[in-house]
């Protein structure tokens, strides 16, 4: 039961997650990039400090340790991620396919990272071809252009690399860390910080409120990524970290761009091309391998297998 918990939440999450790109793409036709992710986390921070205020005994963090926790969320995972891949994507040669791609990099980056953070957390021979094999999943599903890969927009590529780097690290110090932090205490705190973190990187960025353009299609963008993205989102997230660890809760990086292909495809009439069922059952092989002892017992606790 702990197991089909465990996978519906990644489900859900993936669904969540990839379904968000439709809505960041809409809303960054209305707001500058990092204001807009500064917005996002101001609302969702508010939403989830009241529930957490509701949920839990105590709301806030108490003690070195736990400040570091959220400090680390707040710096690595909601401030250095999104303003690195909102600003990355604002370049014409960094299209959606290529973003995605470059993204999909964040378990191989886990890895990295736990390497020197978190030994228990290291992969098999099995485990590590598994990871490689869903990268190119990932890059069958996005298709990209591979001049556009190699052509202009070098530093924006980088930038999204970064995001992608800045989230791995910030996955590992969170299921490093010793502090005894309720999960809604430590999302609602790390997206309040890392808000305020990046309204201060906007505003060195010259980037201004008057900037923002308010219509109900930009409220609907921010709210969605504020509630569903960003805060029940970062709540299943959190909750699945602690219990999979860094490096297989990162594979929803993986499994997301599959929802975003058929969200796509039913909001906005983007096809389903062949490239997209591929790059789905290359995932699934890559996902397979990852979890094989995991779907091994399940299969073998509904008497599949002896």
């Amino acid at each position: 039961m702990s197991r089909l918990r465990n996978l519906s939440l990644f489900l859900v999450l993936a669904a969540v997650w990839g379904s968000a790109f439709v809505a960041i793409k809409a809303g960054l036709a209305y707001f500058p990039p990092v204001l807009f992710a500064a917005f996002r986390y101001d609302v969702a921070g508010i939403v989830m400090l009241a529930y957490a205020a509701y949920a839990v005994d105590d709301p806030i963090p108490r003690g070195r340790a736990q400040w570091l926790e959220v400090l680390s969320g707040a710096v690595f995972i909601i401030a250095g991620y999104h303003a690195l891949l909102f600003v990355g994507e604002t370049d014409p040669a960094v299209t959606s396919a290529v973003a995605a791609v470059i993204v999909s990099l964040s378990p191989l980056l886990t890895t990295v990272f736990a390497r020197a953070f978190l030994p228990a957390e290291r992969l098999t021979a099995v485990g590590v071809l598994g990871l490689a094999i869903g990268l190119v999943g990932a890059v069958v599903l996005a298709n990209p252009d591979p001049a556009n890969l190699t052509g202009d927009g070098t530093v924006a590529k980088l930038l999204v690399l970064g995001a992608a780097a800045s989230f791995a690290l910030g996955s590992v110090l969170s299921r490093a860390s010793d502090a005894d932090l309720p999960i809604e205490t430590m999302e609602a705190w790390s997206m309040l910080l890392g808000a305020g973190l990046t309204h201060l990187i906007a505003i060195g960025l010259g980037e201004s409120v008057a900037d923002a353009a308010w219509t109900t299609e930009s409220l609907l963008a921010l709210g969605y990524l504020s509630v569903f993205a960003s805060g029940i989102g970062f709540l299943i997230y959190f909750d699945l970290l602690d219990r999979l660890g860094p490096i297989e809760i990162n594979l929803v990086s993986y499994v997301a761009p599959v929802f975003a292909a058929a969200v796509g495809w039913i909001l906005l009439d983007e096809g389903i091309t062949g490239a997209t069922v591929a790059g789905f059952l290359i995932i699934c092989v890559g996902f397979g391998l990852v979890k094989r002892d995991a779907i091994r017992e399940e299969l073998r606790g509904a008497g599949v297998i002896g």
